[in-house]
């Protein structure tokens, strides 16, 4: 939402101003304030030279504005009983008083001040007491990235937030709730630059928060293998599931691979550690850790060709030891791929292992990195260049590339640095399909943080510690933490959000969790800000999403929905095709869905602008055989596709346009229905479709049917091969949401769903 067309001004109106008195007359201080008024000192700034002021920042709210007014006329037209001036303890030590910026309120370092006014980074939000909640309305209102969790002293609540120096002087200018300024410090480099001494320690009280794993529940890490006797990874990593396949590598992490492995099962465990380790808070482990090491000692090599077997017998061997377990597999090894999305025999081995009928699958994969030296002008351009790893073209995989929030460098050994990615951008080597040719999935499928890198002005890019996360190091006698970055960061997120809804809703699908993960996805304010700046032009749009992917996940939407914003979600399966008495096989069934929205409620909204998010995910069996990829040798056995009632239609006309799109698209005509939609028909891609929808509650209100229809694949084109009867299933999310409406669309819902709803076929 643009900052213009919002109220700015929130909470007490009133204005900072910044006062300087001299330095041998700190006793002013007190002075300067007026609980009676209302006026509060926030901050103080102490003399950097001998015999500078000190500079002190007071809020005045606007109905005590001529309280120093009146203070200093006093002071030059009445004296006192004792033939003073009145009001000279205050007046006779205030030497200058001007309007205050961020700036006034910024009481750390002065080095760490911003040098230059749109640099976003992090700041520490120090709120005056009450004021969080008009923060976050005006936050919102300016666009700016805040985090949720807060601390609290009696007096000030510390929040964080990404911002310009010029949007906090908007923040400053138009609100009473700020107290203080401070750059937020807590970064990989100060955990990096204690002594492995010191890092035990650190390590050590981390762990005394550590509620092992009761669940059975796993992140199976398919890498290099995993250092078990870290004091951070043991308790999570039993010896019964630390695995290899080649006995003679043995199951531990190496130099040969810089402890990948290790770092890969630390972020998976715990995230960035850096806020783990500074927050002293209970760390409950809702999952167990699996290690199966697929990369071999140094001096051998597998071969490429053989990957597919490889990830195969790596998954086997840990279902084998825990046959029963639920799990989301993640793995970070890629090679070249070259194909432009076409698939190749270990991309279609991992299709055929998500799909396997008897063992659904999630497996999680990394989009791959630019392996170059990069430098600033390489940004994104080098990106939309450099195509996604194999194997992760693969249909049924979760495939996920890297953005970045991390901007801040606060390290003195690299003064004068700056990030290569603004914040909420891609990350500098995150690979994308915008090359591919269009008939192939949309990769990455989402996006998380990957760290970024820093530059001098004249060098490439590095991988400096404040930009990147802070993991778990495969040599705990040395040192317990290194860091991580790139996708292999992203991908080791991803596998623990996948793991946090496995262990909170442990009765779902691997096709809805992969479908959870994306349908949370938002696309950060500088995505977003590309995405509209196309004015509808789908080619544009379709090349940023090809970039992007579908943005950034979030846990608390992934399994919550609240007042305003409604999720709900459907498992179910149909038969998409069928054959009778040696006829070619046809399209058999189609199921439609009927929303239970809260009708009276969105008519109540009338025409306030209400937000649809459609989502299917289902697993396609792969057929990879090259032979051109047309009609009768399609790679999927299957497609569906989802289509929304429109307002006007009635149910028949609707399930008529339903039939309809699926001849078109069997015959190659222009397929319809896609115009209202952010993406259209190009969701169509691949075996996991997504789309966004906006327009009046009161159109939305009659949008009460969602139809799930097949299309055509090998199962159809080859009926010799047997499956034209086989059963596909699919996961189905959709979300309203109602931003800024202050009426309950859950409730009413929840209400509803009570009462099994109507599914026909």
């Amino acid at each position: 939402m643009a900052a213009r067309n919002v109220q700015l001004s929130v909470g007490t109106p009133g204005f900072y101003l910044e006062i300087d008195l001299p330095s041998s007359e700190r006793a002013g201080l007190d002075q300067l304030a007026d609980r009676r008024q209302h006026m509060e000192l926030v901050a103080v700034h102490e003399p950097v030279q001998p015999g500078a002021p000190i500079t002190a920042s007071v809020f005045v709210p606007q109905r005590a504005e001529a309280y120093y007014q009146r203070k200093v006329e006093a002071y030059r037209d009445i004296d006192t009983g004792r033939g003073r001036p009145r009001n000279e303890p205050l007046v006779s030590r205030i030497e200058t008083v001007r309007l205050a910026t961020a700036r006034s309120l910024f009481t750390d370092e002065a080095v760490l001040f911003p040098q230059a006014a749109d640099e976003q980074v992090w700041w520490e939000v120090w709120l005056r007491e009450g004021g969080r909640e008009n923060f976050e309305r005006i936050a919102q209102a300016l666009n700016l990235t805040v985090r949720t969790h807060a601390v609290r002293f009696p007096e000030r609540i510390v929040m964080l937030a990404l911002a310009s120096v010029a949007m906090l002087d908007r923040l400053v200018a138009h609100s009473d709730v700020v107290a203080e300024l401070r750059r937020a410090k807590d970064t990989p480099s100060f955990f990096m630059g204690l002594g492995g001494a010191e890092q035990r320690d650190w390590s050590d009280e981390l762990l005394e928060r550590v509620t092992p794993p009761q669940a059975d529940v796993a992140i199976c890490v398919l890498d290099s293998g995993v250092r078990r006797a870290h004091p951070l990874i043991e308790p999570a990593l039993a010896a019964e599931d630390w695995h290899t396949i080649r006995p003679a590598w043995g199951s531990d992490d190496t130099p040969a691979w810089n402890g990948h492995g290790t770092r890969m099962a630390g972020v998976g465990l715990y995230g960035d550690l850096v806020p783990v380790l500074a927050a002293g808070s209970p760390v409950p482990l809702p999952f167990r850790l699996e290690s199966v090491r697929i990369l071999p000692p140094e001096e051998e090599a597998n071969d490429p060709e053989l990957y597919g077997a490889i990830t195969g017998e790596a998954i086997a061997r840990a279902e084998i030891q825990a046959p029963k377990r639920r799990r989301a597999i993640a793995m970070a090894v890629t090679s070249a791929n070259p194909a432009r999305g076409r698939p190749t025999s270990w991309s279609a081995a991992v299709d055929q292992l998500c799909f396997e009928e008897e063992q659904r699958r999630l497996i999680i994969l990394s989009a791959g990195n630019i392996g170059d030296d990069l430098m600033p002008a390489d940004h994104l351009t080098r990106n939309d260049l450099e195509a996604v790893d194999d194997p992760a073209q693969a249909w049924n995989a979760l495939t996920v590339g890297a953005f970045t929030e991390k901007v801040d460098i606060v390290d003195v050994a690299y003064a004068g640095y700056a990030p290569i990615a603004p914040a909420g951008e891609l990350s500098p080597r995150s690979r994308t399909s915008v090359v591919w040719d269009r008939q192939w999935p949309v990769k990455p499928d989402v996006v998380f943080e990957g760290g970024n890198l820093g530059h001098d002005g004249a060098l490439p890019g590095e991988p400096i510690d404040d930009l990147q996360i802070l993991t778990t190091f495969y040599r705990p006698d040395l040192r317990h933490f290194t860091t991580i970055g790139d996708t292999s960061a992203a991908t080791a997120h991803a596998a623990r959000m996948a793991g946090q809804i496995l262990a909170a809703r442990p009765g779902l699908w691997p096709e809805t969790v992969r479908a959870l993960i994306v349908h949370s996805a938002e696309w950060t304010p500088a995505m977003r800000a590309r995405i509209d700046a196309c004015n509808g032009a789908k080619g544009q749009i379709q090349a940023l999403v090809r970039r992007y992917g579908y943005g950034v996940p979030d846990l608390g939407r992934a399994l919550l929905s609240t007042v305003n914003d409604l999720t709900l979600i459907v498992e179910d399966e149909l038969q998409p095709f069928h054959r009778e008495a040696g006829a070619t096989a046809k399209m058999r069934d189609m199921k439609l869905h009927r929303l239970p929205w809260p009708k009276e409620q969105l008519a109540a909204l009338g025409a306030a602008h209400v937000e649809l998010r459609a989502t299917l995910s289902y697993y396609i069996e792969p057929n990879p055989g090259e032979r051109g990829w047309t009609r009768r040798h399609r790679y999927a056995s299957h497609g569906l596709r989802f289509r929304v009632k429109s307002a006007t239609e009635t149910v028949d006309e609707f399930r008529a346009r339903i039939n309809q799109a699926a001849r078109d698209e069997e015959e190659g005509a222009p397929v319809g229905g896609g115009e209202e939609w952010l993406l259209g028909t190009f969701r169509d891609r691949g075996s996991l479709h997504s789309d966004f929808w906006s327009g009046t509650a009161a159109d939305l209100a009659e949008r009460d049917a969602i139809g799930i229809f097949p299309v055509g694949g090998w199962w159809k084109e080859k009926p010799y091969l047997e499956r034209f009867d086989a059963i596909t299933r699919y996961a189905l999310i959709v979300t309203i949401r109602a931003p800024g409406a202050a009426v309950d669309i859950f409730t009413p819902v929840e209400a509803a769903v009570a009462v099994p709803i109507a599914i026909e076929t």
